[in-house]
């Protein structure tokens, strides 16, 4: 049974958050990729790796060489569940809001 990364997982990483960011620009390669980072060509890689196997990357083959690319459909899952959990949030605090206010009343 395949076992899928989780997108969330992979985000919580800083540098995957910056490779991320890169690749908002434009489909790149690893080595280009890793010009940004002090830190090997292999540790990149396992980063792309993980970044694929959550669907967050696509691979796309040019000749001899692997072209990194976001995958828009999984930006936008990720962008709709923390839409969600924001409005949580916000409803959470316009009610602490309201309590507030009657806690301010009530003293006056």
């Amino acid at each position: 049974m395949e076992t899928r990364r989780d997108a969330f997982q992979a985000i919580a990483d800083p540098t995957r958050r910056a490779i991320i960011l890169l690749l908002t620009v434009g489909a790149m390669t690893p080595n280009a990729i890793a010009k940004y980072f002090n830190s090997s060509r292999q540790a990149v890689s396992k980063h792309l790796q993980i970044l694929t196997e959550c669907e967050i990357l696509k691979q796309e083959q040019q000749g001899r060489e692997i072209h990194y690319h976001l995958n828009a459909d999984k930006m936008k899952d990720i962008e709709k569940w923390l839409e969600q959990f924001k409005q949580m949030l916000v409803k959470r605090f316009d009610q602490l809001d309201t309590v507030l206010e009657q806690l301010k009343s009530k003293r006056k």
